[in-house]
């Protein structure tokens, strides 16, 4: 597996690394908990190290699991999770709103920590910006976790430019996560320039399109009824349509390549930047293995403007989340 760094920090993870949170929630019900460990401790054994999860996936559930699987093998893998959401301690209902306070940051680390079985968070992200608390006081919150040992790395998720830099002036900033593939590019104008001029790495989500660039999804498919999709813009039977146009785009370069066109997406996004990292989910081990061995393959120059040409003529149909959850994006 190879490995890469993310930014000027010296956190080293593999090229690609395992985002859990589609084994408990989002995508329909919760995978089986031992065939969830089973997998994650299949990626170990492949070679992966950043697993990525967060209080809000479950909630609390995922990061238990995740926990339960690493505990064996904690000294070489990376774990990185999340902060920022109202969620009640003892139900583990989400009021839907979100919470950065400084002393809510320092209570949520704490519970992370037991759930993860370890003495350390890796990466600990705030999951979605909160207009209500200064970035700046955010940042304060987790240097202080920093300096008490308890935190290794800041990582911020779905942020603007403005706030990156504002936090990484009190707290430099390891990582940056968001949504980024070809299918969403939103990051290219203002989030990687600024990533790659501050030194921070960028660690890619749903970067198979949430399943769509796999090419096994079409106007048919049919989703569980708690899975997100049913209410994601882009996935309407209309927008699915119009959309197969990208996933027709990585099939040709695929055939090329004697390649599938999850592994193409995954290879483009490696292509763009040496400090970003893909963080794929799956529940099935074969997945994972096709996942992986798309850091094998290399595309051209030439490979790479074909790409970059037929995508420019592809308009995404559908926005890539509901309204709500857009709102909460890019701030």
């Amino acid at each position: 597996m190879q490995k890469r760094k993310l930014g000027n920090s010296n956190l080293e993870v593999s090229a690609l690394g395992l985002g859990c949170m589609g084994m408990s929630s989002v995508y329909g019900p919760a995978g089986d908990k031992q065939e969830m460990i089973a997998l994650i401790r299949a990626a170990v054994e492949r070679g992966v190290t950043l697993f990525d999860t967060a209080e809000a996936y479950g909630p609390f559930t995922n990061e238990e699991l995740v926990g339960e699987a690493l505990a064996p093998v904690r000294d070489q893998v990376v774990i990185a999770t999340k902060f920022g959401w109202d969620i009640d301690p003892v139900t583990a209902a989400r009021s839907g709103g979100l919470n950065s306070r400084p002393e809510h940051i320092k209570q949520v680390a704490e519970a992370s920590l037991k759930r993860l079985r370890t003495d350390v968070i890796d990466l600990f992200f705030q999951h979605r910006v909160d207009p209500n608390v200064p970035i700046e006081e955010v940042a304060g919150a987790v240097k202080d976790l920093i300096q008490a040992g308890k935190v290794k790395h800041f990582g911020l998720s779905e942020a603007g430019a403005q706030t990156i830099r504002r936090a990484h002036a009190v707290q430099p900033v390891t990582a940056v996560q968001s949504e980024h593939s070809l299918w969403t590019r939103d990051p290219e104008t203002e989030v990687l320039p600024t990533c790659e001029e501050l030194g921070i790495g960028f660690v890619a989500f749903s970067p198979l399109g949430v399943g769509f660039l796999t090419g096994k999804i079409d106007t048919n498919t049919t989703f569980q009824s708690t899975d997100f999709r049913n209410i994601s813009p882009r996935f309407t039977p209309e927008n699915r349509k119009a959309n197969q146009a990208l996933v027709e785009l990585l099939s040709k370069i695929a055939e090329q390549k004697g390649a599938t066109p999850a592994q193409i997406a995954l290879a483009w996004l490696l292509a763009q930047k040496p400090w970003i990292v893909p963080i794929p989910g799956t529940t099935k081990l074969h997945r994972l293995e096709e996942n992986i061995r798309a850091i094998n393959i290399e595309l051209t120059p030439d490979d790479l403007r074909e790409i970059q040409g037929a995508a420019a003529k592809i308009q995404v149909q559908g926005a890539r989340l509901p309204e709500a959850a857009l709102k909460l994006t890019g701030r």
